[in-house]
């Protein structure tokens, strides 16, 4: 999605869009309505009192300010998720409003033009401004909300208003017909409204049509006198004699004039039509208002017949002079001769079988002229082509069209196009009840979501799954759940009488080319959600361009849809589930041998791609260790154009390479498994992805653990190590102990391979254990014999890691060694181009000046990462610079410390980081004791004290414990602080921290001298 300023519509069911894509509205009804009125009133501020009024009408005496406050606070929440500029709510004293320009919200722009028809002295151009005014409404205001009454009353009527003034002007221009159809919608919604009536019964009198105005006049005189009891008034009665008056000047006749009964050739009405009310209120308006034909698009199944079935029994009656229907036949091998469609239509229209012409061009051109002055309504279905449908069309307005087409049809001129898409989970599962029974559905509705979803939420399968449950009363839900969930068998099962799934895609699939049919079967064999144009050429094994055109084909026979795009711009493809499993059905079936080499040639682009791009992804800078896989040659200017930004194209490209891994463990192939998994690693840290790191690991480890794949479980599990340890819980002991545990195996594992690099990765991952069990020179000892192995063998990353290891191992007590080593670090990290590590170094060389004392540079070097971190959106590296930042702020009695250390706490929790969660609440703990909050510190640090014990940090655990037990002497507990105190001093003394240990005993024996 882009960037750009939201847009409201208020004229008609509340819509917003950013960059012309709809975005959903609020959930909450009441913020929905909350969002509505504020875009009503425009500028005008609105009080609480006014609010409730309008937003919670029925319940108004039950609520207060602080319901408006709350739900004014959920829309701002709202309002900021959306993408570009988010338009802020005010309070100025006087209430609350919207900021939004008047042209972002239809209603303004709809006033603007309704102003400048006011002040245009053309009758013409007053007649094209309300025109356009009145183009923008889409139904009546907030149709979707049941509130804000006045100020959608206020709205209605200057549609009113200005629908007035269009039939003035439309008069005035000598127009009267341009203005019927949206005048005549407009009466039909206010049959009371005397003032919108007779403006329509002068148009029809003036634009030649004296019998529908009479119709009309005598409609309303009725209504008018049976439901208020009087006449009509003065105006409709002005506009009665008008419609005399042009009879007399136009000379003698019937008013009425006799003729066959007008067609009504619609197919019956579908009593279960379910949802796409959003379409409906859009085809409704775009046939009211347009003489336009309209095309309903969509893949086999999707429901186009039905929706336009649907919306032509709703419109019929504004269509007097009758209804024709036909179906085109797309599906068949000749599609049906159009000058056969128009012969039926001249026939139904009154013409006489020896009368209708022999030739398509002369029963076109009758078909117009009949149609002309007329308003019939035309619903071709199951269109093939555009070809087939140009000589169908009327020729001049008050006639509307409806098209049904599995193709877009773009030629067809001035066509307005819907797409129609398959359903939600809500309207399928509707669905659902309506054909099996709502007792059945309510009995079991996971079972009727679970139907839904494997329908793919088409329609016709929904439909055909409901038929089967309403044919078999005795099956449970459940159990045609568990059927469809094979997959093997859910097109079968997916037919009842002579509706099939399957049928409707062999339709489209007949009709493709030889080389597009080999690509939609290969496609079919992927589990990815979309794929990139380059997957489709190495399945293909064919150019660039011959896949692309295939894929356009694929597209335009509604068999594939466009999905997103990459970060360079171009396409990706999906297939809807039930079409993916036709298509790998047809694969099986037609290419029993190539099937596997297909898959493996996807597997070798994604792979080849992927091992660029994570060079260049900024993450943890262990060895780049790769197996045996093949990899598929891209072009260049791919490749180059994927590497401009590595972790964009991670971001569109992981759930394809994610599910890929899933595949090639289900079919065994391990190399491709391990590889394409350890590809994603860097990505998955840097994004703070944890779970989906996990899962797509361990996956592959299974695999690499039963096919006996050494080097692939080493590099796995090194990975793993790395996840477990920092971002996630231990899932025995603690966690620098597990890590100890795991870094020594994963070092036996590199020995046995040979693999030096890895053992350098291994060895610093020991270090950090020692460290963190207290043992710093035994840390500084391993980590410097993996800085020997990572110098011997070209491994820059490592040297790097090594050497931040020493400067963490150095630590407070011995600042310029530390200082020494981490500067290394940092010179390192730049050298091998890797922001992320410079960062992390950066960070711990800050800290260090800082124990050092110098607070300046320290303080210099921490904010100079934060920038560097948020830049790249690196949560867990920015929730490092900001801990250290607290600290410092802390250690200087700044105010910033708080805030700062409440920052870190929240991106902690959120991204689940126990280390850094742990140290906040420590920092926090620590200045609620200066503050004298005991309370709020007890329980920050007794949070921080259990989160320790489980990472298995001594010297974090020792202060900790003693900060605690300075809280619960504060509250009086005594025994508590003592209990802390004695833990934290065993602590200190296998530390052999002298300072800390006596610290805590004079504590304690000030505690026993005061007990």
């Amino acid at each position: 999605m882009g960037t750009g300023e939201p847009r409201f519509g208020v004229l008609g069911p509340l819509v917003i869009e950013v960059d012309g894509r709809p975005v959903p509205p609020p959930g909450s009804a009441v913020v929905r309505g909350l969002l509505g009125v504020l875009l009503l009133a425009g500028r005008r501020p609105l009080t609480t009192e006014q609010l409730i009024e309008l937003v919670w009408a029925d319940r108004a005496d039950r609520t207060g300010r602080g319901s408006v406050q709350a739900a004014v606070s959920r829309l701002r929440d709202w309002l900021g998720r959306l993408p570009g500029d988010t338009p802020p709510v005010e309070y100025d004293g006087a209430g609350y409003r919207l900021v939004v320009p008047a042209e972002a919200v239809d209603l303004g722009r709809f006033r603007a033009r309704v102003r400048s028809a006011a002040s245009a002295d053309d009758p013409s151009v007053r007649c094209e401004l309300l025109e356009s005014a009145l183009d923008l409404r889409r139904g009546p205001v907030l149709a979707d909300l049941d509130r804000a009454g006045s100020l959608v009353r206020e709205a209605d009527d200057g549609v009113r208003r200005a629908a007035v003034a269009f039939a003035e002007a439309a008069i005035a221009a000598g127009r009267p017909g341009s203005a019927v159809a949206r005048v005549d919608a407009l009466a039909d919604e206010h049959p009371l409204d005397e003032e919108l009536q007779a403006s329509l019964i002068e148009l029809l009198a003036i634009a030649g049509r004296p019998a529908d105005a009479l119709r009309r006049y005598q409609r309303v005189r009725e209504r008018i006198i049976d439901e208020m009891g009087v006449e009509p008034g003065a105006r409709v009665q002005r506009a009665y004699l008008t419609v005399l008056a042009r009879d007399r000047d136009h000379g003698p006749g019937p008013l009425v004039e006799t003729a066959l009964p007008p067609p009504a050739q619609l197919p019956p009405a579908i009593a279960d039509f379910t949802g796409r009310e959003a379409h409906v209120l859009l085809l409704v308006r775009a046939i009211e208002q347009t003489a336009t034909p309209v095309v309903i698009s969509g893949m086999g199944g999707v429901g186009k017949t039905a929706l336009a079935v649907h919306v032509g029994h709703r419109v019929a009656a504004r269509f007097p002079d009758g209804q024709l229907y036909a179906d085109l036949g797309a599906e068949l091998a000749e599609p049906v001769n159009p000058a056969r469609v128009l012969g039926g239509f001249l026939t139904a229209l009154g013409i006489a079988g020896h009368a209708v012409p022999e030739s398509l061009e002369e029963r076109s051109a009758l078909f117009r002229s009949l149609l002309a002055g007329r308003r019939v309504l035309v619903v071709l279905d199951n269109a093939a082509t555009e070809r087939q449908v140009r000589p169908l069309l009327p020729g001049s307005p008050g006639s509307a069209v409806i098209v049904t087409s599995r193709a877009r049809l773009t030629g067809l001129e001035s066509a307005r196009s819907i797409e129609l898409e398959v359903f939600g989970a809500r309207e399928a599962i509707a669905l659902l009840t309506r054909i099996a029974g709502p007792e059945r559905v309510e009995a079991e509705p996971e079972a009727a979501a679970e139907i839904a979803r494997l329908c793919a939420y088409v329609p016709l399968a929904v439909r055909i799954a409901g038929a089967r449950l309403a044919g078999r009363r005795r099956w449970s839900l459940g159990h045609l759940a568990a059927i469809l969930g094979d997959q093997h068998r859910r097109l079968d099962e997916l037919s009842t009488g002579d509706l099939a799934v399957r049928a409707g895609f062999a339709v489209a699939y007949a009709r493709l080319p030889a080389g597009t049919r080999t690509l939609f079967r290969r496609l079919g064999l992927l589990d990815v959600g979309e794929v990139a144009d380059w997957v489709a050429a190495a399945m293909l094994d064919a150019p660039m361009e011959e896949a692309r055109e295939h894929l356009e084909t694929l597209v335009d026979a509604r068999l594939l849809d466009v999905g997103g795009a990459d970060p360079a711009g171009r396409p990706r493809y999906r297939f809807h589930d039930l079409l993916r499993l036709y298509a790998r059905e047809r694969c099986f079936d037609e290419e029993p041998e190539a099937w596997l080499a297909a898959l493996t040639r996807a597997f070798s682009a994604w792979l080849a791609l992927a091992e660029r791009a994570a060079e260049q992804v900024p993450g943890p800078c262990y060895a780049a260790i790769h197996g045996t896989a093949p990899r598929w040659p891209l072009p260049a200017a791919l490749t180059a154009a994927a590497l401009h930004d590595p972790a964009a194209w991670f971001d569109a490209e992981w759930p394809a390479l994610v599910a890929a891994v899933g595949q090639a463990c289900d079919l065994g192939l391990d190399e491709f498994a391990w590889d394409l998994a350890g590809c994603l690693e860097k990505y998955f840290d840097v994004r703070v992805m944890t779970a989906e790191w996990q899962a797509v690991h361990e996956r592959a480890l299974r695999l690499c653990r039963s096919t006996g794949n050494r080097l692939g479980e080493a590099v796995l599990t090194r990975g793993l190590v790395e996840l477990t340890t920092w971002t996630s819980a231990s899932p025995s002991g603690t966690a620098m102990a597990t890590l100890h545990e795991r870094s020594r195996r994963l070092l036996a594992m590199f020995e046995e391979l040979g693999e030096p690099r890895g053992m350098a990765d291994a060895l610093v991952n020991c270090a950090w254990a020692l460290v963190a069990e207290g043992d710093p020179d035994e840390a500084l000892a391993v980590a410097g014999r993996a800085l020997e192995l990572a110098r011997d063998h070209d491994h820059l990353g490592g040297q790097a890691r090594a050497r931040h290891m020493m400067g963490v191992a150095y630590g407070q007590a011995r600042a310029d060694a530390a200082i020494e080593h981490l500067t290394h670090a940092l010179q390192l990290a730049r050298e091998l181009g890797n922001p992320r590590f410079e960062a992390t170094a950066m960070q711990f060389l800050g800290a260090a000046h800082c124990a050092a004392g110098r607070l300046d540079s320290g303080h210099d070097l921490l904010v100079t990462s934060l920038t560097m971190c948020h830049a790249r959106g690196d949560r867990y590296a920015e929730a490092f610079s900001l801990l250290y930042l607290a600290k410092l702020y802390a250690a200087l009695d700044d105010p910033r410390a708080r805030p700062t250390a409440e920052a870190v706490l929240s991106v902690s929790r959120r991204y689940g980081m126990p280390h850094h969660l742990a140290d906040a609440l420590k920092v926090l703990g620590d200045l609620d004791l200066a503050a004298g909050r005991y309370a709020s510190a007890t329980l920050r640090l007794e949070e921080s004290v259990q989160v320790w014990r489980s990472r298995g940090w001594t010297s974090f655990l020792a202060e900790t414990l003693r900060s605690l037990g300075r809280a619960h002497a504060g509250t009086g507990d005594t025994a508590a602080a003592v209990r802390a105190w004695a833990e934290a001093r065993t602590l200190f003394e296998e530390l052999s921290d002298a300072t800390g240990s006596a610290e805590v005993t004079a504590l304690l024996e000030q505690a026993g001298a005061n007990r």
